[in-house]
């Protein structure tokens, strides 16, 4: 292993209770294996999955870091001893195996990704989960090509402001929901053709009475619920749904005959279930075909607020509440 001078034995984390409050302790500093980076985090992402997995409902598979926290920027500390790609002392973005509401984390090599020009560290910070949650769903997974029509459901989040960004930038169509009519002329602003407030408009009424009733051809989701139906009546023939959470849950009464008449796809994934040689696929792709966009500034992350590391709480209550648009970030 390489690794730069005075790496502390101990860092700072936040932990827990069985309370479910959050703290601050102590805990031995992480050591990279021999394809990870030890990372001095100077940011961290804060996602809907944190959230989950603090209420226990989002488990972190067992070869992964407890402690919360899934995407981070900062500096390299220290590389495995099979790391060639990166050197101590750069500046990096990364998705994590969890572990990164931390002062230090290690991060697959191959999860990384250099802090684009212009970008501050907060701000590289909220790249890691919308990039590869959005690349991999829209592109990957539901093959989404230029000059198609896509729906963004949780236009807002810090997940859909990236994926109304990404897709108008590749030629797309975007439409998008969100929850005040601010939100969506800031959505419009940045590339969405018409968002929809869903607290006073029905996203289906409105699509169809814009004639595109039928003409959907890839849907992005993250409510479920009543918006499962709702996406089936208005897709295109051949459309694609991804569903990426529910929110409004699990469970709804469907009437799946839209599904069979107009040949839909529906499929769903998550992130932190996949291995690291499909999120290396994305990282290698996302480098090619967004990075370019993210250097030119035509694509650049909305941050809502920024925490101290001993405010965590009150970030996660700010996430909670929805009330906030883009992402929120926590500095170390």
């Amino acid at each position: 292993m390489s690794a730069a001078n005075q790496i502390p034995d101990q860092c700072r984390h936040i932990a827990v209770s069985a309370e479910n409050h959050l703290s601050i302790e102590s805990g031995p500093t992480p050591t990279p294996g021999a394809e990870e980076i030890l990372i001095k985090v100077h940011s961290a992402g804060i996602n809907r999955a944190d959230l989950l997995q603090r209420k226990g409902l989002y488990p972190p598979p067992p070869d992964a870091s407890p402690i919360m926290g899934l995407e981070v920027a900062g500096t390299i500390q220290a590389i495995g001893k099979n790391v060639r790609t990166w050197q101590v002392g750069d500046n990096v973005c990364a998705l994590t195996h969890g572990g990164g509401y931390a002062e230090y984390a290690v991060a697959p090599m191959s999860q990384c990704m250099p802090i684009p020009n212009g970008f501050s560290k907060g701000e590289a910070a909220a790249l890691p989960e919308a990039l590869l949650t959005n690349w991999h769903n829209l592109f990957q997974r539901a093959g989404l090509k230029p000059g198609e029509k896509v729906l963004i459901h949780g236009g807002a989040s810090g997940m859909g402001t990236m994926g109304v960004m990404i897709c108008a930038t590749l030629g797309a169509e975007v439409y998008t929901t969100a929850g005040s009519n601010e939100k969506c002329r800031a959505l419009e602003a940045r590339g969405a053709t018409r968002a929809i407030n869903y607290k006073t408009e029905d996203f289906e009424a409105v699509l169809t009475e814009m004639g595109l009733n039928n003409r959907i051809n890839v849907i992005l989701d993250m409510i479920g619920g009543d918006y499962i139906q709702k996406n089936l009546n208005i897709a295109a023939p051949e459309a694609r749904i991804v569903n990426i959470a529910y929110m409004q849950g699990f469970k709804a009464e469907v009437n799946f005959a839209p599904l069979l008449m107009k040949r839909i796809t529906m499929t769903g994934s998550t992130l932190r279930a996949q291995t690291f040689a499909q999120k290396a696929v994305m990282v290698q792709e996302i480098m090619e075909h967004i990075y370019p966009h993210l250097e030119s500034g035509r694509i650049k992350p909305i941050i809502d607020s920024i925490y101290p590391l001993e405010q965590v709480e009150q970030a996660h209550g700010h996430m909670e509440g929805g009330q906030h648009m883009g992402k929120i970030i926590i500095k170390i």
